[in-house]
């Protein structure tokens, strides 16, 4: 992709700047290599959560993500987010406004009070769609400086990919393959491993109120990636990151019983930006790839290190010792 500088309005969500703000600085990072600038969204909200919000009532989902789906309007912008969950609110209300006039009609008697208006005329895009549909993975290849040598277990994520209808993946679910060609792009190898397509178990608000049972979830994919001999877990998702980060902590802890040779998972964690950008030569401070701290409560909580060793030389050629 050529030409001039193109504009996205960048829609951070809530578990991204609260919990992994540094995915936004590789985020934008990466994106600036392409000349593409991510712009903020003043006065954005919570997407909200498709899991929790439309659950209980549709209605108040359906204000809540157009309020948000306006600033963009306003600001004569697509919208891109590096969410899976943000992506699959937004996206599937902004088709739903733009096909149901009387759900339209609703929600701006709603946004009326707030002098607003829905209009419907702006794309809601995922960074990986962004980053496969426009850039492509060929000029992704092309501006790889240090060719990766990893095994990395991809998670897409649910949102990413459901419901196909109104995804741009070609109604390709189960054989959606876009997310490792992004991967290896880099030269990291997407390694095959039993239900991939499986939830890590945070979504649908299972997290909140049944942890045993979402951490389950993860503690049989963690089970799957580690028996495929992988070094990293890749993914597009910040609360995909938060349930395998956080969620490794809580399965060796809950779960100790059913650890397989009772070894404690310790599978490092990456974000798709983070894995690109290093790739790319870019600073891996700037990406939020050398951490090493010992304050509780700040992630990652599943330490990165047998990843960073994997890719010392390359960090070494950025100037960066691990």
């Amino acid at each position: 992709m050529t030409g001039a500088k193109k504009q996205l309005a960048y829609f951070l969500g809530c578990i991204l700047p609260n919990r992994y703000p540094f995915l936004e600085t590789a985020t934008r990072a990466v994106m600036a290599q392409f000349d593409i600038e991510l712009v903020n969204m003043e006065g954005a909200g919570c997407c909200p959560a498709p899991g929790v919000f439309r659950s209980f009532d549709v209605d108040t989902w359906l204000v809540l993500g157009a309020r948000n789906l306006v600033i963009a309007e306003e600001q004569g912008l697509d919208i891109v987010t590096g969410c899976n969950g943000c992506y699959g609110t937004l996206l599937e209300i902004n088709h739903m406004l733009q096909h149901d006039a009387k759900k339209r009609a609703m929600v701006n008697s709603h946004l009326a009070k707030i002098g607003k208006e829905f209009k419907g005329t702006q794309k809601v895009r995922h960074i990986i769609d962004v980053l496969y549909n426009d850039i492509g993975v060929q000029a992704i290849a092309d501006k790889v400086k240090y060719k990766l040598p990893v095994k990395v277990a991809a998670h897409a994520g649910c949102h990413l990919t459901k419901p196909a209808e109104i995804r741009p993946w070609g109604n390709k679910v189960d054989d959606f393959k876009g997310f490792d060609e992004l991967i290896e792009a880099t030269g990291a190898v997407s390694v095959p491993y039993k239900d991939k397509n499986m939830c890590c178990g945070a979504g649908g608000g299972v997290r909140t109120a049944a942890k045993e049972v979402a951490i389950d979830f993860t503690r049989e994919k963690l089970t799957n990636m580690r028996a495929a001999g992988v070094d990293a877990v890749v993914l597009c998702c910040p609360f995909c990151m938060l349930q395998f980060d956080v969620g490794q902590v809580e399965v060796n802890t809950v779960w100790k019983d059913l650890l397989p040779n009772g070894e404690p998972f310790k599978l490092p964690v990456v974000y798709y930006t983070q894995l690109l950008g290093l790739a790319m030569g870019i600073n891996p401070f700037e990406l939020g790839l050398v951490i090493k701290h010992d304050i509780k409560g700040v992630p990652p909580f599943t330490p990165i290190t047998t990843f960073l060793e994997k890719t010392k030389r390359v960090l070494a050629k950025t100037g960066i010792q691990v």
